[in-house]
């Protein structure tokens, strides 16, 4: 076995997700996240991190900078994919949150998982959403050359990587906010996005947002659902039950409770209303229903 080999067989899958975040290019990010996931998934990296050893994990992920950064008040608006710069606008933008979504993934793993004693069932939850994140970038990518562009041509913005920093000490705040409201409000708007992406003629790029991208979010949400519903239960000590990703009615005592805690974080970390219409199917599937959410629409709004 070469050296290199040796060492990646000793490293647990915490420092594997350290190197993924080391890494600046998000194409390099991308192929790197897939290798170590496979090698998680199989059983190559036994452990998920080690007790003894007192890792640092960056206050930001290491990014290239050949992509313009603005803020998000003032990004050029991405049109309705009625025409090529339109769709090339829109493709480039999702690509850049897949590339942001790659480091969102490890992160929770790296920062999160040793910290507060998560079970092995959460890392390998969020090891497949980071394999699923670097497919969708790589993608969404290649399309974007096929439509004559190319990812760092246009202007983007960092809005996910700063709700990732005012987060950064509270794995359920990070749940809740990136994975409940911003993770869900993409789900919210994706059959409007695919539709326009159709109506422009362009069935390529909506076939791999419909069956593709859309439907592996919904995973995603559910595991951010999921593991925020375990934290609310085991900081209760109550009896925690295995959570089922497509409950979509609270049929418990304790649901009301989780429900409660995620409408006083939201409110807490994440500035405004949400944003109606609402895609209560696919909310739905991933694990959370109307009660979830609507209070934090209607009531803010209500008090303007």
């Amino acid at each position: 076995m070469r050296p290199e080999e040796e060492e990646e067989a000793a490293e647990t899958l915490v420092e594997a997700a350290l190197r993924v975040l080391s890494t600046p290019d998000p194409f390099d990010k991308a192929r790197l996240g897939d290798s170590v996931a496979t090698r998680w998934l199989r059983g190559a990296i036994p452990r998920p991190y080690d007790p003894s050893a007192h890792l640092t994990v960056p206050d930001r992920p290491a990014r290239l900078a050949d992509v313009k950064l603005v803020s998000p008040g003032l990004m050029p608006k991405l049109g309705k994919a009625g025409s090529l710069r339109s769709r090339q606008a829109i493709v480039h933008s999702l690509a850049h949150t897949e590339s942001w979504a790659i480091d969102l993934s490890w992160d929770i793993i790296a920062r999160f998982g040793k910290q507060e004693s998560m079970p092995r069932e959460f890392f390998t939850d969020f090891v497949k959403v980071a394999q699923d994140e670097g497919r969708h970038f790589t993608l969404l990518a290649s399309r974007l050359e096929e439509l004559g562009s190319f990812y760092g041509a246009l202007p983007a913005h960092d809005g996910l990587w700063d709700s990732a920093t005012a987060t950064s000490k509270d794995l359920l705040a990070r749940l809740a906010v990136e994975h409940c409201v911003h993770e869900a409000r993409g789900l919210d708007v994706m059959p409007t996005t695919i539709s326009r992406f159709r109506s422009g003629g362009d069935d390529k790029t909506a076939d791999l947002l419909e069956n593709v991208v859309y439907p592996e979010e919904i995973t995603h949400c559910a595991a951010g659902v999921r593991w925020f519903k375990f934290l609310c239960l085991r900081s209760r000590n109550s009896p925690i039950r295995e959570i089922e990703v497509g409950e979509g009615e609270m049929g418990y005592e304790e649901d009301a409770e989780v429900v409660q805690k995620f409408h006083e974080i939201v409110r807490n970390h994440f500035r405004g209303p949400l944003k109606p219409p609402f895609n209560k199917d696919a909310r739905k599937a991933a694990g959370f229903g109307p009660k979830w959410y609507e209070p934090l629409a209607f009531e803010e709004a209500s008090q303007e």
